[in-house]
């Protein structure tokens, strides 16, 4: 039955049909637990009555504010040239008593300018005015706004002209044209008309959808695709980077892995590679269908009965500081947190945490973080907060101890709580659980619900509990199961709440760190809009092998151009053993993340394979140290500006063609462009954006284009972009004993470059600085010294490939 087509037949007009092929949805029903909310069924429903957007009227220009004249229409069914076709046409009202009830009803509509970038399109599908409450997913609670736009009346409407593009719109038929500073439009809605008579497949426009089941409503916000455009974002997806031709559901799950088309971290918000970004601002389920089933049309199908759409205007960048000034930048995180972490699932005592720790530094491996993952309770998995006592003599003191020893401690919990333990009885007596229609629990867990100020207020005294005890970062597993059925604190359902729980549960564990600790660090699975403020993410459960390792790194470029600057990966996968000769090529590529953390089913310690492959571990992780004054200033930059440490080419090179076609490169900060090495083999096609690159490990220079490359002695392609400074620093075991005041400046520069440029950032200061550096009898000199000799600074030229 899933798999059944259905031949649709559209009516456009009262005249005119045209067939297509929809596949068949299951509306509503969801056979498993937490299965991805797919509403993309509800618009083809013949059930359902279907609200077409047509004409404005009453628009007033001081305002921006008018309504907007919607048409019924319902599906039909035909029979023709032997098949059963369906058909989408006009209908009348089918209330009683029909004075009652509009025909066509009049709604409200409302254009909104943010920024000189950014705007606001606003709709309602009933009578209620959209509502302006504060939002958990808006940094500050709301959008600002800008009186920058100018309006001037045009022959068939209205345009608002700005510094860096303009939107007209046009009253019947309804469209919105949003145009860049050029003229050249970006895209535009869809009406009816614009496909009645060029096209036999038919084209639901924009509209809404009010459902035969229970008369609810759902946006469909329908937009042009221009040919050769492309679409990236939409949360951490694993499947095609490129996003054109695909239908992502955007519904928080469990994702059981990193190769299929759910997602821990779903964010509704993406950009196009015409200059132009949408955030979706709503946390119900939605469905984008970005050319899927038309390849001419964007269809954003949202859940919520309320459109509320911030549209951005710019390139990559500025798309993402646009977008991230709205719901937030992230956060920096604390030096000590860009270490390495040792992890397994999972170290079950003080022993093992010793041990562990001796052994990094006797083999000397550099490392800050030792994480105790599911197994630190009395019983592994049963999230009590307390430290079991038989395995635990004083977890405080050995806290401590593992401190001087430079290392932070990283504890596991979640916030789903199984019968049998001790906390489950309060939390249900408190009533700090979410509950179903009946007041029960939905589940066999009780689920926190982080909706209620009383479940957050216990929640965060559990936590700080531990940080008190000297905890560095907790790690906020979990969280993409909120019951979809369930009845929440704050007056909403689960449509709303399920895929705001994660935003609402990485909060609470920041804030909590934040006011302990004073610093910025989290270990978070699940995500929405506005969870790019609370760092960190990593990317859930790879399994070990190549196609797993490739499709990591789509889901964190993904992420990346969702707003997230900060993100990580389990080295070398997560379900079994790591074959040591994908751990030997995977390791370079973690080391090469924002945050390096090795975790999974033992072993994942690099002794455990042997003298060989420590070895090899050890020098991808010294590199990764040596490389931390470039790491912290990258970091300091994406967090003031909205980027991604794991970063697409083309956010750095939005005119080179070639940029937007590479899902298997990124760039590690702005200067150093990372190959991973995917397969056992000793090199790989990498591609290169326009200008030179030179080898990090060989200094061979490569001009743009493609090019075989063979790896270093480190499994891993690094290039550094011509003209760049990579400041070093001495290798320490631990960043608690690096010597921020003497750097080493690394110049990599051609022999014709005359100046070279870099940035820095120390932690005493955070404030970060850009280094200018140029050749003067052979060799580089600062033009700039922003810290006034207190560092001392060691230049040296890369060394060229002999």
């Amino acid at each position: 039955m899933h798999n059944r087509h259905l031949m649709i037949l559209v009516l456009l007009s009262s005249s005119f049909l045209v067939q297509a092929q929809i596949p068949y949805q299951p509306g509503h029903t969801q056979y498993l637990v937490n299965e991805p909310y797919d509403i993309s069924g509800d618009f083809h429903d013949f059930t359902n009555t279907y609200y077409i957007a047509d004409a404005l009227t009453g628009f007033m220009p001081e305002k921006a504010t008018g309504k907007i004249i919607y048409h019924r229409y319902e599906y039909f069914t035909r029979q023709a040239f032997n098949n059963m076709l369906g058909i989408l046409r006009p209908v009348d009202p089918n209330e009683f008593p029909p004075v009652e009830y509009a025909a066509s009803p009049e709604l409200s509509f409302s254009m909104e300018f943010i920024s000189p970038r950014t705007i606001r399109i606003r709709a309602a599908s009933g009578p209620a005015p959209a509502t302006d409450e504060e939002s958990l997913m808006l940094v500050n609670g709301k959008a600002p706004s800008d009186d920058s736009w100018k309006y001037t009346k045009t022959e068939t409407g209205h345009r608002y002209s700005g510094e860096h593009g303009s939107v007209i719109i046009a009253e019947k038929p309804w469209h919105v044209f949003v145009y860049d500073a050029d003229g050249k439009l970006l895209t535009k809605t869809i009406h009816h008309a614009d496909h009645s008579d060029s096209a036999y497949t038919p084209v639901l426009p924009f509209s809404y959808v009010r459902r035969a089941s229970d008369y609810s409503r759902s946006f469909n916000a329908v937009f042009a695709l221009s040919p050769g455009e492309k679409i990236f974002g939409c949360g951490e997806s694993y499947t095609g980077f490129d996003k054109r031709g695909r239908k992502i559901v955007l519904f928080a799950d469990d994702a059981n892995g990193v190769q299929n088309e759910s997602m821990y971290k779903p964010v509704p918000f993406f950009m196009s590679s015409r200059g132009y970004g949408m955030f979706m601002h709503t946390s119900s389920p939605v469905t984008c269908d970005f050319g899927r089933y038309f390849s001419g049309i964007t269809s954003l199908m949202i859940g919520d009965d309320e459109l509320d759409l911030f549209l951005f205007i710019g390139e990559p960048k500025e798309i993402l500081d646009e977008y991230t000034d709205l719901t937030g930048k992230a956060a920096m995180p604390p030096l000590w947190s860009f270490g390495f972490w040792m992890s397994r699932i999972t170290y079950f005592s003080e022993e093992d945490g010793r041990a562990v720790a001796d052994k990094l530094r006797v083999n000397r491996i550099p490392c800050d973080v030792i994480h105790f993952d599911t197994g630190w309770f009395e019983y592994d998995w049963r999230c009590d907060y307390r430290f079991s006592p038989s395995r635990f003599k004083d977890p405080q003191k050995m806290i401590a101890d593992l401190k001087k020893q430079g290392f932070h401690i990283s504890l596991w919990q979640l916030p789903y709580f199984v019968p049998q333990n001790t906390l489950f009885t309060e939390i249900i007596g408190k009533g700090l659980a979410v509950k179903d229609a009946r007041g029960n629990i939905p589940y066999e867990d009780a689920v926190l619900d982080f909706s209620n100020p009383e479940t957050v207020e216990w929640y965060r005294e559990k936590i700080a509990g531990l940080l008190r005890m000297g905890v560095g970062a907790i790690k906020v597993d979990f969280g993409e199961a909120a019951p979809l059925n369930g009845i929440y604190h704050s007056g909403k359902t689960g449509f709303y709440e399920h895929n705001l729980y994660p935003l609402r549960y990485n909060k609470a564990v920041a804030d909590i760190t934040r006011e302990v600790n004073g610093e910025n660090i989290i270990w978070a699975r699940s995500a929405w809009a506005g969870s790019q403020r609370y760092p960190t993410h990593w990317g859930g459960d790879p399994a070990n092998t190549n196609t797993s390792m490739a499709a990591t790194l789509r889901g964190g470029l993904s992420l990346g151009l969702s707003g997230f600057s900060f993100w990580s990966h389990d080295m070398g996968g997560f379900v079994q053993k790591t074959p040591e000769n994908l751990y030997r090529r995977w390791v370079p590529f973690g080391m090469l993340t924002s945050h390096a953390r090795s975790h999974g089913i033992p072993p994942k310690e690099p002794w455990e394979y042997g003298e060989d492959f420590m070895n090899a571990f050890r020098m991808a992780d010294e590199m990764r140290y040596r490389l931390m004054p470039y790491i912290y200033a990258q970091a300091k930059d994406c967090s003031e500006n909205g980027l991604p440490m794991v970063r697409a080419l083309f956010v750095e090179y939005p005119d080179d063609p070639g940029s937007w076609l590479i899902d298997n490169e990124y760039l590690f900060g702005s200067d150093i462009l990372v190959a991973p090495i995917f397969e056992n083999m000793p090199e790989r096609d990498v591609y290169l954006p326009s200008g030179e690159w030179i080898d990090y490990q060989t200094g061979k220079i490569y001009q743009g284009g493609w090019h075989r490359i063979a790896h270093g002695e480190i499994p891993v392609i690094m290039l550094v972009r011509e003209g760049s400074v990579i400041p070093h620093i001495s290798l320490a075991q631990t960043t608690m004993e690096m010597n921020w005041s003497r750097l080493k400046l690394v110049v990599f520069a051609s022999e014709n470059t005359q100046k070279a440029t870099g940035k820095v950032c120390l932690p005493s200061d955070d404030i970060l600085h850009e280094l200018f550096l140029k050749r003067e009898a052979g060799r580089f000199v600062p033009e700039n010294d922003p810290y006034q000799t207190k560092v001392d600074w060691k230049i040296e030229h890369f060394a060229r490939e002999q």
